[in-house]
């Protein structure tokens, strides 16, 4: 997914980047381009203000994929997947997001579209994302985003 690379290129971090990496990253991004540092520039405070912004969100959604934050909900994420039905779907701009039946929401990246399509007319959806996304494709939880910001 672009949002994925352009994130990472930003920040400077590859795909293997671990939480600590992401925070000093980050940490450091932001000291650099608070918009406080630019009192005297009405232009320059606004750029910090979005490139703040633009930090912040990219840390913020690249800490939801890290490989540290999927083990640690792989438990849950395992027991929706394997025993909750699923009670409906989205998809747009290939993110595929899907809503289970124990309240829990995952969005799914880089999904092509002739999956989606599949899904859709799969006899069983459940059974078809089993097989051919809940394991193939990056994802994180829609219900922590909620319950953290």
């Amino acid at each position: 997914m672009k949002k994925i690379i352009d994130y990472r290129k930003l920040l400077g971090v590859t795909k293997e980047a671990e939480l600590q990496e992401l925070k000093t990253v980050y940490r450091g991004m932001m000291k650099t381009w608070h918009p406080d540092k630019f009192q005297e520039s009405p232009e320059e405070k606004l750029e910090a203000e979005e490139k703040s912004k633009t930090i912040i969100e990219a840390y913020h959604f690249l800490v939801s994929i890290a490989p540290e934050t999927i083990d640690q909900s792989s438990e849950e994420y395992n027991n929706t997947t394997a025993n909750a039905g699923i009670v409906d779907f989205e998809y747009k701009l290939q993110v595929l997001k899907i809503y289970f039946s124990d309240e829990n929401v995952y969005e799914y990246f880089d999904v092509p579209k002739e999956t989606y399509r599949k899904l859709i007319n799969a006899d069983s959806p459940g059974r078809f994302a089993r097989r051919h996304i809940f394991n193939t494709f990056v994802y994180r939880s829609v219900n922590k985003l909620v319950a953290n910001g």
